[in-house]
C-alpha cells in the first residue's frame, strides 16, 4: 500500500501531467505546422535573454490614494532616473523636473504649460510640442529596449500605434527618412491630436518603466479614499495583492460577518472617514447615527482622531462620530464575546472582556490585576447577559449587514481584492506576506488546532487563504465558521496577518494605566533579525535561500530602526502612507523595485500635493539603497515566467520531432 505521506506528491505529479498535456494540445492547435513550431521556439528562445522587468511593491497603503498614486506614475523615482539617464547631459535639473512632470500627470500639466505659453510669442507652443514629442519618442524608445515589439505595441494607445512605431523604429539620422519623421510630429500638432498623443505615450513610459506590482497588503482604513486605489489598481495593467489585517474586515463585512463590519465602522468613526462608506459604497448610517444619538453623549475616550490637515466637515460632526463610535464598540465588544463563545479552538476566553467587568466597582482583572475603568459608556450592556445586544442592537447590525453585503460597488472591490489577492505569493525566488508567520520563541511554527485538525508555517496560511474565498464566494447564514476565521485573521493570536497576542482596543477606550494597553508581539518580529530563522522560512515555502528574500509589510519601520534585515534577507516594506503614523516613522515609508541589476529600496518623504507638483514641479523626495547587486544582469530566463516559457520550449521541441 501507499504510504500517505507520498499521495500529496503523487496527486502533484499527476495534476503536474495534465497541464503538461493540455499545454501540449493548445500548441499543435496554435502551431500546426514545422515552420510555425521553429519560429515560435526561436521567438520563446529570443524572449528569454531579454533583461528581467522591474518589479515595484507597496504595502499599507491605507487609504492613502494620492501619496500612492503619485508613486505609481513616478514608479517610486524609476521614471525620473530614466529621464536623467537619456537628458541627463542636455537638459537642466528644474527642465529635467518639469519633463518627469509632465509624464506623471500629463492632462494637468499639458494644460498649466498651454496657460503659460499662450502669452508667449506665436509658434512658443507650437515648438514646444515638438521638442516634447521628440523627448517622449526617445524616452519611449530607451525604457522599450529590455521588451519585444509585440509587448510594446500591446502598451500603446491603439489610436496612436501606428505612428507611434513609426517614430520609435525609424532612425531619424537616415537622409532619406528625416523629413518623414518630421512632418509625422508637423501633422500631430497641425491635426490637432498633439494633447492626445502626449498623453498616451506619457501613460505608455508610467506602464513600461514598471512591469507589475506587488501590494503587500492594508488598502483600506484611515485613509480617506481606499476605494479610489481599489479602482486604481482594477485598471493597472498587471498587479497582485498579499491580503492585509485591515483587509479582512473588509471582506469579512461583505461575507456577513458581523463582528467585522463592527469593527470597521468603529475605525471609520475613529479616523473620520465615514464618508467611505456612505458616499463610496452607498450604505447609509443614518439609522446607526440616530441610535448612537439617543444612547450616548460626548466621551474624551472616544473622539475622532485628526491627523494635520484635517478638519471637520459641519459643527457638531466631532460629538456625532463620538457617539458613534461608542455605539459600534460596545456591540463590537458584545460580538467578541459571541463569538468566542461559539469558537472555543480560538483559545481566545481572556478577550471575551465584557465577562470579566465587576459591573458594581467598574473593575477589570487582567492578568492578575485589577483596572478601574474610566470613560464608560455600558447603559445598553446587561451584566447578567453582557454579551447579548438588545433588540434594537441587533435590528441595526442586521440592516447595516445587509446593506454591505448588498452593496453592488464594494461588492466589486472586494471580488477583485480575493481573486487578485492571497495570504502569500511566492514570485521570482521571494515570499511577499503582509504579517508574519506565528512562531514561539525558539522559532519553530505555533501550531493552529481547529475543529479536531492542525496547521503550523506554510499549510497555516494555506488553510486560512482557502476559509477567505470561502466565505467570501460561499456565504452561508447557518455556518460561521469561515466568516469567524477571517475575523479570527484580524486578531487572533496565532493569525498570520496580526502577529500580536492580543488587540487591547478595549483597555485602550477604558483603561488609563498605559501597560495594559501593550500588544505583544510574536517572536517573529525579534527573530526576522536572524539570517537562519529567514532562511528557514525561505526553505518552508519552497524557495532557496540563497537567492530568496522575505518581503513584508504591516509594520511601520520606526525613525533609526534599519528596513534591511537578516543579511539583506528580510525586507521591511511598511509604506508610511497613513499619516498617522508620520510623526512615528519620521518619513513618508518605503518602496521596493527589483529589476534585472537587483533590488532597491526606496524612501520616501510625505507627498505634498498633486497641484504642488503640477505648478511647482514638486516630487516626492526619494532615496535609494541598493540591497543586493547581481553579479550576472537577470534575463527573462531566470525569472517564473522564464521557467513556464521554458518549459513551452521543451513542449514545442517535442512537437518538432514529430514533424
Amino acid at each position: 500500500m501507499t504510504s500517505g505521506l507520498n499521495e500529496p506528491n503523487q496527486f502533484k505529479k499527476r495534476a503536474d501531467d495534465n497541464e503538461k498535456q493540455y499545454l501540449r494540445e493548445i500548441m499543435e492547435e496554435r502551431f500546426p505546422t514545422k515552420e510555425a513550431v521553429i519560429t515560435e521556439i526561436m521567438n520563446l528562445e529570443a524572449i528569454l535573454h531579454l533583461p528581467k522587468a522591474t518589479e515595484h511593491f507597496v504595502s499599507d497603503l491605507h487609504g492613502e490614494y494620492s501619496a500612492f498614486d503619485h508613486i505609481l506614475r513616478n514608479g517610486s523615482g524609476n521614471i525620473k532616473n530614466k529621464i536623467t539617464d537619456v537628458f541627463g547631459g542636455r537638459m537642466t535639473p528644474s527642465r529635467l523636473q518639469n519633463f518627469a512632470i509632465l509624464i506623471y500627470y500629463p492632462e494637468e500639466k499639458l494644460e498649466y504649460k498651454k496657460r503659460q505659453l499662450q502669452q508667449d510669442e506665436d509658434d512658443a507652443l507650437e515648438q514646444w510640442y515638438l521638442d516634447t514629442i521628440q523627448r517622449l519618442v526617445e524616452l519611449l524608445e530607451f525604457v522599450s529596449t529590455k521588451y519585444t515589439r509585440s509587448k510594446v505595441r500591446k502598451a500603446l494607445d491603439p489610436n496612436f500605434a501606428y505612428i507611434t512605431e513609426e517614430l520609435l523604429y525609424t532612425d531619424p539620422q537616415e537622409f532619406d527618412k528625416r523629413s518623414y519623421i518630421d512632418q509625422l510630429m508637423k501633422n500631430l500638432v497641425s491635426m490637432g491630436v498633439t494633447d492626445e498623443f502626449i498623453i498616451a505615450t506619457c501613460y505608455t513610459i508610467q506602464q513600461l518603466v514598471v512591469d507589475h506590482l506587488h501590494v503587500l497588503g492594508d488598502i483600506y482604513d484611515r485613509g480617506d479614499h481606499p476605494e479610489l486605489i481599489m479602482e486604481r489598481l482594477m485598471s493597472y495593467h498587471s498587479v497582485d495583492i498579499q491580503w492585509g489585517n485591515h483587509d479582512m474586515l473588509w471582506v469579512g463585512a461583505s461575507s456577513g460577518s458581523a463582528l467585522c463590519m463592527l469593527n470597521l465602522l468603529r475605525i471609520s468613526a475613529r479616523y473620520n472617514n465615514l464618508a467611505t462608506i456612505e458616499d463610496a459604497y452607498g450604505i447609509s448610517l443614518r439609522h446607526l447615527s440616530r441610535f448612537a444619538e439617543e444612547h450616548y453623549a460626548d466621551n474624551p475616550a472616544f473622539r475622532p482622531k485628526l491627523v494635520d490637515g484635517d478638519s471637520f466637515n459641519f459643527d457638531g460632526e466631532q460629538l456625532q462620530l463620538t457617539q458613534i463610535q461608542q455605539a459600534v464598540a460596545i456591540m463590537q465588544f458584545k460580538m467578541e464575546v459571541q463569538t468566542i463563545a461559539r469558537e472555543p479552538d480560538f483559545q481566545m476566553d481572556d478577550r471575551a472582556l465584557l465577562n470579566k467587568i465587576d459591573y458594581d466597582n467598574n473593575t477589570l482583572e487582567l492578568q492578575g490585576k485589577t483596572y478601574q475603568l474610566t470613560n464608560t459608556c455600558f447603559d445598553l450592556i446587561d451584566p447578567k447577559d453582557p454579551g447579548k445586544l438588545t433588540s434594537e442592537e441587533q435590528e441595526l447590525v442586521e440592516s447595516l449587514l445587509h446593506s454591505f453585503v448588498e452593496s453592488k460597488s464594494l461588492q466589486k472591490h472586494l471580488e477583485f481584492l480575493v481573486n487578485k489577492g492571497s495570504m502569500y505569493l511566492r514570485y521570482n525566488d521571494n515570499l511577499l506576506l503582509h504579517g508574519c508567520m506565528p512562531v514561539n520563541e525558539k522559532g519553530k511554527f505555533l501550531p493552529f488546532k481547529y475543529h479536531g485538525k492542525e496547521y503550523h508555517g506554510k499549510q497555516l496560511v494555506d488553510f486560512f487563504d482557502q476559509q477567505v474565498r470561502h466565505a467570501y464566494n460561499d456565504p452561508c447564514a447557518n455556518d460561521y465558521s469561515a466568516a469567524d476565521l477571517i475575523w479570527y485573521l484580524w486578531q487572533g493570536p496565532i493569525s498570520p496577518l496580526f502577529g500580536k497576542k492580543a488587540m487591547t482596543t478595549f483597555e485602550r477606550y477604558f483603561i488609563k494605566d498605559q501597560a495594559s494597553h501593550e500588544e505583544v508581539r510574536n517572536p517573529y518580529f525579534r527573530l526576522r533579525h536572524n539570517e537562519i530563522f529567514v532562511d528557514s522560512m525561505l526553505e518552508e515555502f519552497g524557495l532557496d535561500p540563497q537567492d530568496g528574500h522575505v518581503i513584508n509589510g504591516h509594520t511601520p519601520v520606526k525613525r533609526g530602526h534599519d528596513a534591511i534585515m537578516a543579511n539583506g534577507k528580510m525586507l521591511v516594506i511598511d509604506g508610511g502612507y497613513s499619516k498617522a503614523y508620520q510623526p512615528t516613522t519620521g518619513f513618508g515609508g518605503y518602496t521596493l523595485l527589483y529589476n534585472s541589476y537587483g533590488l532597491q529600496l526606496v524612501e520616501h518623504h510625505p507627498f505634498t500635493s498633486k497641484e504642488d507638483s503640477i505648478v511647482n514641479g514638486k516630487d516626492i523626495v526619494s532615496t535609494r539603497r541598493v540591497v543586493n547587486h547581481e553579479v550576472h544582469r537577470k534575463s527573462v530566463a531566470d525569472t517564473d515566467i522564464g521557467a513556464r516559457l521554458k518549459e513551452n520550449v521543451k513542449i514545442l521541441r517535442s512537437l518538432l520531432d514529430e514533424y
